[in-house]
């Protein structure tokens, strides 16, 4: 009698096993070659020359078109032939959400077309190849908002 009883409560507890284990998600970003060297747990990039953010999680860019922001893989085709290995990215350090242009203001002006903070190697650069970029600064406070000398326009 006792039997069935420790039968039916290892199968529950198999069960409620699985149920835990199946709802445990970890995040991995899988972060393409030509992402700057060094950064492997932040979110976002911004990439001032042609305004579009890139999201290391879901790997996909961010960018603004027909009055709103879209989500797609690839970039626009008014910058397809974009040189993502020695365009600047700008690294957002400190933000943690869903929508970086909600600061797009901030960045555009912060980080204007042409701006280089500090030098970056890609990740996929070999050892001992020099950067791709030269500047000096690119950290960003909790906004996105860095502390690189930028100028309007």
């Amino acid at each position: 009698m006792n039997h069935p009883l420790k039968f039916f409560t290892l199968v529950i507890a198999f069960f409620l096993s699985n149920t835990i284990h199946a709802q445990i998600n970890i995040t991995v970003n899988v972060l393409p070659p030509w992402a700057p060297y060094g950064y492997t747990e932040q979110e976002y990039y911004y990439l001032p020359d042609i305004e579009v953010y890139y999201d290391t999680r879901t790997a996909v860019f961010i960018y603004y078109e027909n009055n709103v922001w879209v989500r797609r893989t690839y970039l626009p085709a008014r910058h397809k032939n974009y040189d993502l290995y020695h365009g600047y990215k700008v690294v957002l350090t400190d933000y943690h959400g869903s929508s970086p242009y909600d600061h797009f203001k901030e960045h555009k002006v912060s980080y204007y077309k042409g701006y280089k903070g500090k030098a970056q190697k890609n990740i996929g650069e070999k050892p001992g190849k020099g950067s791709a970029n030269e500047g000096n600064s690119m950290k960003s406070n909790k906004h996105g908002k860095g502390n690189g000398k930028g100028k309007k326009g």
